[in-house]
């Protein structure tokens, strides 16, 4: 009888070329699904568009992320996991060789989901494909350097665009992507390696559906959840009408220098292990509520007509945030009594409900009131949810 072969450790050539292929994937997925976030004023001259409908440029793409995200990650327990990030990067670059050819936004549109559809193969799979393939004390390292790849990527998708649809076109800034997509793909099929340990699921869909809503009859995971969704939408929301705000009086910038301020989002690089570290000695309720108030915070910053004032705002926003954010993703494993893989597939779909929220549900507000309803909204809905959800763990606590 043959014993298994050794989990990759950090010292394993192996485990480098896992974790240096899902490093340059996630960043190629993350910056080509925020890519459109800094032309939305852009494409509202170019095409003639609302600016609701510029907006869905990026929820659309989204929607199909959160199709793909399901319908994915329940395939990849049957098929394998290569097979799906491949696919996720293959799919996600020929439409950004066709969106720059194309003069109807319609077809953009359709574009960007089916786009989004291919984005989720890799966020869908990724952890699990590391959880799987790496002893454990190495998955940690792999995790992080995966979960910074996309914030690099996000951050670097929307400062390159803005810059270089500024100088040249938006199409150029999409034909560059393109490029360097193809680049990934070819990188990550050859160096990928197969997975040695993926054992099939012999579940019914039916049964995964049910693992997957279980949670929702755990009144703990769902204000968990709730708060995903919150925190996502008031992020969101800043990010999709700042540009719109910025390009108007008294500010009037470029797009070059508008995207500049997505450096910001570097900070969501020290907020997480920042949190991490933090919550190991203060405890994890603390400092993600403490991260939420930084938010609002950050969010009001943003009122004053300094621009100065508004990028620490901006930069405030985005460590509390990041803090935040992954404390709450963190405490999903731990209300998660069964099903802990759904448990986690469901959070990042919440997650992802609350950018498209963010991104196209605030747009009437943006219409009718301008910045300060945003930020009014953005700022003081994260504050709301968190007294609610006070409210219901002393009430819980009471009745048990």
């Amino acid at each position: 009888m043959h014993s298994q072969p050794r989990k990759y450790g950090i010292r394993d050539f192996y485990f480098w070329k896992i974790t240096i292929s899902l490093a340059f994937a996630s960043f190629f997925v993350f910056a080509g699904l925020y890519i459109v976030q800094p032309l939305l004023p852009l494409f509202v001259e170019e095409f003639g568009v609302s600016v609701n409908t510029s907006s869905y440029a990026l929820s659309l793409a989204i929607l199909g992320l959160i199709v793909g995200l399901i319908s994915l990650g329940f395939l990849s327990d049957r098929n394998g996991r290569t097979l799906y990030i491949k696919f996720s990067i293959i799919g996600s670059v020929i439409p950004f060789f066709i969106m720059p050819l194309l003069d109807s936004f319609t077809i953009i549109l359709i574009l960007r989901f089916l786009q989004g559809v291919a984005f989720a193969g890799l966020p869908a799979v990724a952890i699990a494909y590391i959880s799987e393939e790496m002893e454990k004390r190495s998955i940690g390292v792999a995790t992080a350097l995966y979960i910074s790849s996309n914030a690099i990527g996000g951050m670097t998708g929307r400062v390159v665009t803005g810059y270089i649809s500024d100088h040249y076109s938006w199409q150029y800034a999409f034909y560059l992507f393109a490029m360097i997509g193809l680049v990934i793909a070819l990188l990550v099929i050859l160096f990928l390696p197969k997975s040695r340990y993926f054992e099939s699921s012999n579940e019914s869909f039916q049964k995964d559906i049910e693992g997957f809503f279980f949670h929702l009859k755990n009144p703990a995971m769902v204000l968990i959840i709730g708060m995903g969704i919150v925190l996502q939408l008031s992020f969101s929301g800043i990010w999709t009408y700042l540009p719109f705000y910025l390009e108007k009086e008294p500010f009037s910038l470029p797009l070059e220098v508008i995207s500049y301020t997505f450096f910001a989002y570097g900070l969501g690089v020290i907020g997480s292990p920042m949190a991490g570290w933090l919550s190991g000695k203060f405890g994890l309720d603390k400092v993600r509520n403490l991260g939420i108030i930084v938010v609002s915070l950050g969010a009001f910053l943003t009122l004053f007509q300094s621009l100065i004032i508004i990028i620490i705002g901006l930069c405030v926003l985005c460590l509390g945030f990041f803090t935040a954010h992954s404390l709450t993703a963190s405490s999903v494993g731990e209300k998660a009594t069964h099903h802990k893989g759904s448990a986690s597939s469901l959070y990042l779909v919440a997650y992802y409900i609350g950018v498209m929220l963010g991104s196209s549900a605030l747009s009437p507000i943006w219409e009718l009131a301008g910045w300060k309803a945003i930020i009014i909204v953005s700022g003081l809905l994260p504050i709301v949810y968190l007294l609610f959800v006070n409210m219901m763990n002393k009430y819980q606590r009471k009745q048990s």
